[in-house]
């Protein structure tokens, strides 16, 4: 993925102004686990390293920090 091959939508500088974060949602199951119901707590922490270990290979504007929901501050 090439973050400079992405076409975005121009944002005013008004709304640009209420954008305070974004995330990325994983809504496909991966191979050997089953569907999001069917998890069972180790399954999704191993689910959530593996995304996070890909994650830490992206690069300028796809780099970001990982904050995992159930230690997320109300900072964060």
């Amino acid at each position: 993925m090439n973050a400079e091959e992405l076409e975005n939508f121009e944002f005013t500088a008004e709304q640009s102004a209420m954008v305070n974060s974004t995330r990325i949602r994983v809504g496909r199951n991966f191979a050997d686990f089953p569907l999001g119901p069917g998890v069972s707590k180790e399954q999704r922490l191993e689910i959530m390293n593996k995304v996070v270990e890909a994650c830490n290979n992206f690069e300028g504007d796809l780099k970001g920090k990982f904050y995992p929901l159930e230690t997320m501050s109300q900072e964060d």
